[in-house]
């Protein structure tokens, strides 16, 4: 038609333009699992399970003892219809047979009407008979049976690594938040079991909480390798690799003490990278290029578990932490 509408009626036109009146919604979880379709974290394996075996409780059939709220009510009523058919079965055969007899009695010149009023007595017993038969007995109750099966399941540690130094600016730490908060959102719609550690750092490392790794001003000098020596400590007193499988994920602008960027090199090859599964570097918006980054970049020549990129606006954030994490089809 002549285009705005977007009702679909009338003729065709080679003039007009417009809006189609056509729209959709997504809920929270398909806009999420579009989002983060087709990532995953690199080189997710089973590890041996901790001390604490977990279970899970699974369908096993039907029984016929159990509580209220077990009980399958489709299971239970196809038991009582069989259970009244099979007692007022024959009750109702022969009072079909009763009611036919009578109405052939009726029908017929004479009349017996002693004969007539057995079979109306006869119906009636029957009648009674039927409806003395229950719709519903404890015997028909059929409940929903679930046992406890063990789960195994695959432990991950996600480290978050977050520079707060005076370096990063607020719209660098507005950026490496947003990072954060990206990867935050996809472990936890992604993963059930997966503990999330927060290390922010200056000069100095401390492990917080979600709160305060987001919120918190704090702000100081540069030393780098306080984050990974407290992500080594961790790691090696909570998370013993031959139970978990580990990531960690830095953001930082590059700017680091001159003195300390061949040490965090030598944290990562010697303590951190042969105990993990992956390791995702991002600088934010560095004014160029410094010596953690060329440190970090001999790392990732020599380790294919140490990835490193570059963020400079929001526009980056995305394509940026889908390279990073983007599942490894089989070839």
């Amino acid at each position: 038609g002549t285009g705005g509408g977007g009702a679909g009626d009338g003729e065709a036109s080679n003039q007009g333009e417009g809006e189609d009146a056509f729209s959709f919604q997504l809920s929270r979880e398909e806009f999420l699992e579009l989002f983060f379709d087709d990532l995953e974290l690199p080189d997710l394996i089973k590890r041996e399970l901790a001390q604490t075996t977990e279970w899970k409780s699974v369908r096993a059939g039907y029984t016929n003892d159990g509580v209220p709220c077990n009980i399958n009510v489709v299971r239970s009523l196809r038991g009582a219809m069989a259970r009244r058919m099979a007692l007022a079965g024959p009750y109702r055969t022969q009072l079909r047979a009763a009611e036919a007899a009578l109405d052939d009695m009726q029908g017929a010149p004479d009349d017996d009407s002693d004969r007539s009023s057995i079979l109306q007595g006869e119906i009636e017993s029957l009648k009674r008979r039927i409806a003395r038969v229950p719709f519903i007995d404890s015997f028909d109750l059929r409940y929903n049976n679930r046992v406890l099966q063990a789960n195994p399941s695959t432990q991950a540690v996600m480290f978050c690594i977050m520079d707060v130094s005076g370096s990063m600016d607020q719209e660098r730490k507005e950026l490496a938040k947003r990072f954060f908060t990206l990867l935050y959102l996809f472990l936890q719609r992604n993963y059930e079991r997966i503990d999330v550690v927060f290390v922010r750092h200056h000069t100095v490392a401390k492990e917080v909480d979600e709160e305060e790794f987001f919120y918190s001003r704090e702000t100081g000098g540069t030393v780098v390798s306080s984050a990974l020596k407290l992500t080594d400590d961790i790691l090696r007193d909570r998370y013993p690799p031959h139970s978990w499988n580990i990531y960690a994920a830095q953001a930082s602008d590059g700017d680091n003490w001159h003195q300390d960027s061949g040490g965090c090199a030598q944290l990562l090859r010697e303590r951190l990278l042969p105990l993990m599964q992956y390791f995702a570097y991002v600088e934010i918006r560095p004014n160029r290029h410094q010596s953690l980054w060329e440190e970090y970049e001999q790392v990732a020549d020599a380790n294919s578990n140490f990835a490193m990129r570059q963020i400079d606006g929001p526009s980056d954030i995305y394509p940026v932490f889908r390279d990073l994490f983007k599942r490894k089809h089989a070839a």
